[in-house]
């Protein structure tokens, strides 16, 4: 089932308690936080504070994305906080596999990220020990940037490299997703679809949500 998690980046966080709300009444089951540290990534966002408060206020399923220098400091304190699962990039893991399987120890769901210009080969020997794979399909940063096209290409060959190996783990999206390209995405091999923008940015963004889970539906009867 491909699902849609709404990342809270774009969203009002003056009223985050309403707008969770909005998008967990329209059927979401996940929903994305990305954690910036202004030095991965050229902007700053939130801590483990925001994620033990989003936990507080709603029981969906908190995907908590890693965009940090030496994610291996804070991955305890994000679990802690109420992250069900948590990704890192392979860019700022020198030990990826310890740090995948330490999440794993403390009862989290790992992913493993890479940036768009990142190759696939990177991840040969940690395919079969992360519980999903997130490719960045922007520069991150960001949010509201178009997505990159080449990146369907890769998410193709991620799905491909998981069928013959014979493994299941869930791809993840992120970045530049609208109505325009889900079906395409969706049909390429992705299987979580974060969208923030496109979300939260809307009149009605439950209405969106139910929008997007609908061409979601009709995309997973033609994947190439």
């Amino acid at each position: 089932m491909v699902e849609i998690v709404p990342s809270i980046l774009s969203a009002d966080f003056a009223r985050l308690g309403e707008e969770i709300a909005r998008v967990e009444a329209a059927g979401v089951r996940m929903l994305h936080l990305d954690v910036m540290d202004g030095h991965f990534v050229p902007n700053m966002t939130i801590g483990p504070p925001v994620v033990e408060s989003i936990r507080r206020v709603t029981r969906l399923r908190l995907d908590v994305h890693l965009m940090i220098e030496k994610p291996e400091r804070h991955i305890e304190s994000f679990i802690a906080a109420g992250a069900d699962q948590v990704s890192v990039h392979q860019e700022t893991c020198p030990h990826l596999d310890r740090t995948l399987r330490f999440i794993q120890s403390l009862g989290a769901t790992a992913g493993v990220v890479l940036n768009p210009a990142t190759s696939l080969s990177t991840l040969d020997y940690v395919l079969p020990v992360a519980d999903f794979v997130l490719l960045m399909t922007v520069n991150p940063g960001f949010g509201g940037q178009e997505l990159i096209p080449y990146c369907l290409g890769k998410i193709r060959d991620l799905a491909d490299r998981r069928s013959r190996l014979g493994l299941t783990f869930p791809i993840e999206i992120d970045g530049g997703v609208n109505g325009d390209n889900l079906v395409e995405l969706v049909r390429a091999g992705a299987d979580w679809i974060v969208t923030g923008s496109s979300v939260f940015r809307s009149a009605d963004p439950a209405a969106t949500v139910a929008e997007m889970m609908r061409l979601a539906a009709q995309a997973t009867a033609v994947r190439v």
